[in-house]
């Protein structure tokens, strides 16, 4: 078994500030290839960041939430895009450890493994000798351009006794590659289609819905870790969350900036920094992104509260998850909104972060799972006594 020394939480959120100005540097790269370039991976390589959601018999670091809030937020001061895909990463390390441990001794035979995916069972499998016969096409694979293993979901075609979608474990090199990401936000997060033509999964790296959202895996050694008890939506939701503040306070910094010396444009006011317009607008946004970050915390605080006594979840405790990082979304939005609009025309130049900021930002509240008004939907639901209309808890 690997003998890891894990690095604090300071010592992680400090690594990943120091990249910070490579990957500023490196923005306007990124937006144009649509993907990582070989130096940033290297980068947060060399930093030991995609060793956070390993398992830690296989070297990794098992990090809790807020080390991972407070690291993702680090990493969307440099670059939104970089940040969406070690979050991919550090979400689906962790699902992977779900698996039976046999298919865990292929996956993370690199403490360094990179495993993107998707949950939409956008394709079929069908029983073989041996396993299953894997076919479909799933979109959205962020990170997938450097990954080496890849969670695919599919529904079931004669599969005995299955009820619902099965999850397979697959490498990316199996698998062929669409480029199909021409977007206007998370450009770089090369979020490309991945298919499968009659690919043979053994049947060690197949596992049921039941398993993956909620009997806590199939794997022996991370099944006697509370950690991995902790709803597969709940742990991947703070993993989500911090990349949202970080891209606020980027977007906020940023224009504080570029702010001495610039004029009001057509008013009577020789530098916007003097204006009373900028001081409501500057106040508003920083108090939205001080009361995200907040409430990330007290998530965060409230989960490592929770699988330190080895709770269970409750339903409304479930719901309370998935309302946290959809109002979160809300407030980042809306603070990189309010800068977008007091930036002026200058802003609309490439090499000003704000636009692009806020195009990726937006395009993150449009993730399925972080869009503020189904989330907020979900919560009133709940308190006015309903049983929550999605099992995607």
């Amino acid at each position: 078994m690997p003998h890891t020394t894990v690095p604090t939480r300071d010592e992680l959120v400090d690594a990943a500030a120091k990249l910070v100005p490579l990957l500023r540097e490196r923005a306007l790269w990124i937006d144009e290839h649509r993907r990582l370039p070989s130096d940033v991976i290297e980068a947060i390589e060399a930093a030991g960041l995609f060793r956070m959601q390993v398992p830690a018999q296989y070297g990794g670091y098992e990090s809790d939430a807020r080390t991972h809030i407070d690291v993702l937020a680090e990493v969307a001061r440099g670059n939104s895009s970089v940040a969406f895909c070690l979050s991919v990463y550090a979400s689906l390390g962790w699902m992977a450890g779900l698996w039976p441990d046999e298919a865990l001794d292929e996956v993370f035979t690199d403490p360094q493994v990179r495993i993107s995916g998707t949950t939409a069972p956008t394709g079929t499998v069908r029983p073989t000798r041996g396993g299953y016969v894997l076919n479909g096409s799933w979109g959205f694979n962020s990170g997938v351009l450097h990954s080496q293993w890849k969670v695919t979901v599919a529904r079931p075609e004669g599969v005995d006794g299955a009820t619902g979608p099965l999850f397979c474990l697959v490498p990316v090199s199996e698998l062929k590659i669409k480029d199909d990401w021409h977007t206007t936000g998370l450009r770089g997060s090369g979020s490309v289609t991945t298919l499968a033509e009659d690919l043979f999964v053994p049947a060690h790296r197949v596992i049921t819905g039941a398993d993956f959202y909620q009997s806590g895996g199939k794997s022996r050694v991370n099944g006697t870790k509370a950690a991995y008890r902790v709803p597969v939506l709940v742990t991947t939701t703070a993993v989500q969350i911090g990349q949202l503040i970080g891209a606020a306070k980027y977007a906020l910094a940023s224009f504080l900036e570029r702010l001495p010396g610039r004029p009001m444009t057509y008013t009577d006011y020789p530098s916007q920094r003097e204006a009373p317009l900028t001081h409501l607008q500057v106040g508003e946004a920083a108090l939205l992104i001080e009361d995200a970050e907040t409430r990330a915390h007290r998530f965060a605080d409230l989960i490592a509260a929770k699988t330190g006594r080895d709770e269970p979840w409750t339903s409304d405790e479930r719901v309370g998850s998935r309302v946290q990082i959809g109002w979160i979304a809300q407030q980042c939005k809306k603070a990189v909104d309010i800068i977008a609009q007091a930036s002026g025309g200058s802003s609309v130049h490439q090499d000003v972060p704000i636009t692009r900021i806020q195009r990726d930002l937006h395009a993150v509240t449009l993730h399925a799972m972080i869009t503020p008004g189904v989330n907020v939907e979900l919560y009133g639901r709940s308190l006015c006594g309903l049983e929550p209309n999605t099992a995607y808890l």
